[in-house]
């Protein structure tokens, strides 16, 4: 699955000489247990096939220094034009966001529409992520969404796999035109809307991938992102890498990928998570 190892050791290499000894590194990973963006000024440019990630939300988590509204709006514009440089040239940005409120003015407004004129790429498309848990409200509706933001570079030149992410979903599957099937074999095509069930908590009705951290994504939605956004053997970076999903995702997808986690207890599961998954990889390789 894997090839082109000398390219990611190479980055290995270049990454500790400028940022000292990673928490955590494997064949296949790269893990940094400090601030983002004081490691990202010291990068060269053009080192990211793709950047999957979510950052604080600016509500109020355990993980996030709370800010006001402009301050946290300037400081995620800095961090994603410096996350623009890293990027190769035909190379994306799949960008998780939540909602804020804004007093007197809305509930809850999506953070990526505040963001509209500050990201230095191509906004390529909204994809909805839909899930049925969550918070179930009284006075107005319950939320079940959020945004993911795919940014590219170049326009005219990113990769999409449209058959790595066809929905399975299909409600005629035998159905023809003349002969024909009217459906690819391999699924339809995706929409911008993804029902993916959310990370749950709570006695009986927790997650089986669920960790300590308390915003967990699931593996199904990051699987879909690393397929359908990047190619195998490409370098995926989160800087926000929190739990480790996208380090799972990209091991079991045949990606490497590098992270930076401001604190050391979540580095501590992603950690865990790397060295599961790399037993699995190793014990699927030798099945075969």
């Amino acid at each position: 699955m894997y090839r082109d190892a000398e390219r990611f050791r190479g980055l290995k290499q270049t990454m500790k000489a400028k940022l000292g000894n990673p928490y955590y590194e494997n064949d296949h990973c790269l893990l940094f247990c400090m601030d983002m963006f004081t490691a990202q000024k010291r990068l060269d440019d053009g080192i990211w096939n793709t950047v999957i990630t979510s950052p604080p939300y600016n509500i109020g988590k355990e993980y996030e220094e709370e800010r006001d509204l402009g301050e946290y709006i300037d400081w995620c514009a800095r961090w994603i034009t410096e996350t623009t440089r890293l990027l190769k040239t035909d190379g994306a940005m799949l960008l998780n966001l939540g909602y804020t409120e804004i007093q007197g003015k809305a509930r809850a407004i999506p953070i990526p529409y505040l963001l509209w004129d500050k990201v230095p790429m191509y906004l390529n498309q909204e994809i909805v992520w839909n899930y049925s848990a969550g918070v179930a409200c009284r006075h107005y509706l319950s939320p079940r969404n959020e945004k993911i933001l795919w940014y590219v570079k170049d326009r005219a030149r990113y990769t999409f796999n449209l058959d790595s992410i066809r929905d399975q979903n299909i409600k005629y599957p035998n159905s023809r035109k003349n002969g024909k099937p009217r459906v690819n074999t391999l699924g339809k095509n995706p929409s911008d809307v993804w029902e993916i069930a959310k990370i749950t908590t709570g006695l009986g009705r927790s997650s089986r991938e669920r960790t300590p951290h308390p915003c967990q994504f699931p593996l199904d939605l990051i699987n879909r992102l690393v397929l359908g956004f990047s190619n195998e053997n490409d370098i995926i970076c989160d800087p926000f890498m929190g739990s480790g999903t996208t380090f799972e995702a990209c091991i079991q997808n045949g990606r490497y990928c590098v992270g930076f986690e401001i604190r050391e207890d979540y580095c501590a599961i992603s950690q865990k998570r790397i060295e599961n998954s790399a037993a699995q990889l190793s014990f699927a390789e030798l099945a075969e």
